[in-house]
């Protein structure tokens, strides 16, 4: 084994991070600790803090990175979970006032994308429309049956309401 890779095994094993340091912190609060020995072994802050997720959306993230091979005990997983909820929950959702074009959107969500998503997951995210349209052509990719005009009606619908503040 390479001397810069047993270098690298040596810190991961420890728990420390060999990048620089990071361009933010954590919020301080009970559970802060246990986030950063077992989160940042292999996650950087700004990843874990632009997240921005529900309780219901941690409690997700947290189990998948466990079946993904995190090792921690059920304690430091309820702990993970707490300060994740109270600390980096979403931010408020800036509304503008509804139309029809509006109400047809909401339509096409609630019929196409609550099928497989959880309205949490995407009133989560914060972007802008180029970067909405990417996502519902993944989401088209991956299998959900819209068609273009709807498509077109879906993306305004979600740049509307879930765009960055």
């Amino acid at each position: 084994m390479s001397r810069l890779l047993k270098l690298v095994v040596a810190c991961c094993a420890l728990g420390l991070s060999l990048h620089a340091t990071p361009k933010q912190d954590l919020p301080d609060g009970v559970g802060a600790e246990v986030v950063r020995t077992k989160c940042l072994l292999c996650h950087e802050t700004d990843l874990i803090m632009q997240q921005r997720l529900s309780r219901p959306g941690w409690v997700r993230e947290v189990e998948k990175m466990i079946r993904w091979g995190t090792v921690v005990s059920d304690t430091e997983k309820e702990v993970i979970i707490d300060y994740l909820a109270n600390n980096l929950g979403p931010k408020p959702v800036a509304l503008r006032a509804a139309s029809g074009a509006d109400e047809s959107g909401k339509k096409i969500f609630q019929e196409k994308c609550l099928l497989c998503h959880e309205a949490d997951l995407t009133e989560q995210q914060r972007l802008s429309r180029a970067g909405w349209t990417r996502e519902v052509d993944k989401m088209i990719r991956w299998g959900a049956v819209v068609n273009d005009a709807e498509k077109e009606v879906l993306v305004s619908y979600l740049a509307g309401l879930y765009h960055p503040n």
